[in-house]
């Protein structure tokens, strides 16, 4: 039995939170991860940025967000709240690798992929960094994971931001992991109060009817853009511990002039590259199912004066990706009509009725949580897309550019392949997670991702 321990009082995990908790295990880690690839200062070698890392490692702050960890009081009547690892070690989240001579992406990518297959200590707060050198030209990339009960793919972005500038001159910049926020701020975060708990437990409680009605019609394909029934594929199997990461990016410019000339959003752009890319990968296999594939959708609920505030506030929207439509331009029109149907949804939907659509998602997922193992007679979803905004101008860390930035994201039993897209300045990257049982080459399907830019690009005009 667990052991409860005396502490002050804390915020209590949200319910989406918690669930993010709750359905991680030793072979299924739910945390989230960017690879981010910097071109070295203009003094053209890794040692000042090295000198900046070993200064900020002996430093040893950690801002009050990354000391986080989720733990059981009596404060908090035995739920699972944040607390404060005052103690917490830099050196026991940060590491350093070096590649081998003349290594590239692929083999920048496989080592992602093994960081990425490894779980987050529990007993520490949730998040580790790596910095990686041995790329070519004198570049470095830093590979950053942190729990999802602790940040969304939005948050995540925005705590890399708050450590990068757009000035290439100023080299005072604090690690990603430093403290930023002044100690108002800190102190407000770190203490809710009574009320704020009391609102929690009133959520946690009306959740649960709610989920139990829309899943009852969601699970049975009666649920519109909440629809949680999908065709079996390749993608939906039991998943092991390996995983499988390749990542590459197109001009960002590219996406944009196809959804002006078709009257969507780079959104629904991003959805119709995916779903043809998926189109041809099951063709070529022979294992294309008739009825079209379902993606879930994450859409942001954040204000924009709210982005760096960390846990979850996410929509979900199951979106027919029209896979089972020959035409490219057909399959986008599929996918901005069922995008926008989800998003009048989500708008109409009050703060109760929002928690169920962030919950549904992974609820289908985890075995015990809200639905047990076998309920649903079909996949919930076929794969999660996800378009996470990044950064819309150079930004650098003590003087090295920020060239790239890749998501990596997180496969669930039953859902073997996540694709997730940030981007960056003038580009835009699809990140593809998977399980390397189920996919053991993602490369194939970003060869289809281009293949179908293409194609979409002369459907409209282009």
């Amino acid at each position: 039995m667990e052991t409860l321990e005396v502490l002050t009082v804390a915020p209590l995990l949200s319910p989406t939170d918690l669930l993010f908790q709750l359905a991680e295990s030793p072979t299924h880690p739910m945390h989230v991860g960017g690879l981010l690839i910097f071109s070295p200062p203009d003094s053209g070698t890794f040692a000042e940025v090295h000198r900046a890392l070993d200064a900020a490692v002996c430093r040893n702050q950690i801002g009050d967000f990354l000391r986080r960890t989720a733990r059981r009081s009596a404060a908090t009547a035995g739920l699972l709240a944040w607390h404060d690892h005052a103690t917490a070690d830099v050196t026991e989240h940060v590491q350093r690798h070096t590649l081998a001579p003349g290594a590239g992406s692929t083999e920048l990518f496989e080592l992602c992929s093994q960081l990425h297959a490894a779980p987050l200590d529990r007993e520490r707060p949730l998040w580790e960094m790596h910095f990686i050198d041995g790329l070519a030209h004198d570049r470095f990339a830093i590979y950053a994971k942190i729990h999802h009960s602790l940040a969304d793919g939005t948050s995540a972005i925005a705590l890399l931001r708050r450590a990068l500038c757009e000035n290439p001159d100023r080299h005072d910049m604090p690690a990603p992991w430093e403290p930023i926020a002044t100690a108002a701020k800190r102190a407000k975060a770190a203490l809710p109060g009574l009320g704020a708990m009391a609102n929690t437990l009133v959520d946690s409680a009306k959740i649960l009817p709610a989920v139990a009605d829309t899943v009852t019609r969601a699970a049975f394909g009666r649920g519109g853009p909440l629809s949680i029934s999908a065709p079996k594929t390749p993608f939906n199997q039991d998943i092991s511990t390996e995983r499988a990461f390749a990542a590459h990016s197109w001009p960002l410019e590219r996406l944009r002039l196809v959804a002006k000339a078709t009257d969507c959003t780079v959104n629904d752009v991003v959805l119709a590259m995916c779903s043809g890319a998926l189109r041809g990968y099951l063709e070529d296999s022979g294992e294309l199912p008739d009825a079209s594939l379902v993606a879930m959708v994450p859409v942001s609920l954040r204000e924009r004066t709210d982005q760096e505030a960390g846990g979850n506030k996410l929509g979900v929207v199951m979106c027919n990706l029209g896979t089972n439509l020959d035409n490219p331009r057909a399959r986008l029109a599929k996918v901005h009509g069922c995008m926008n149907q989800g998003k009048e949804v989500i708008a109409g939907r009050g703060p109760v009725q929002l928690l169920v659509t962030s919950a549904l998602g992974i609820a289908a997922l985890a075995p015990g949580v809200l639905l047990g193992r076998d309920i649903l007679p079909r996949p919930p979803f076929n794969v999660v897309i996800s378009n996470v905004p990044g950064p819309d101008r150079p930004l650098y860390w003590n003087g090295a550019l920020l060239e790239e930035v890749h998501p990596l994201s997180i496969p669930l039993p039953g859902q073997a392949l996540n694709i997730t897209c940030t981007s960056n300045h003038y580009q835009i990257s699809f990140g593809l997670t998977a399980c390397r049982k189920a996919v053991p080459d993602p490369q194939r399907i970003l060869d289809k991702l281009d293949v179908e830019l293409r194609l979409l690009e002369a459907a409209a005009g282009m």
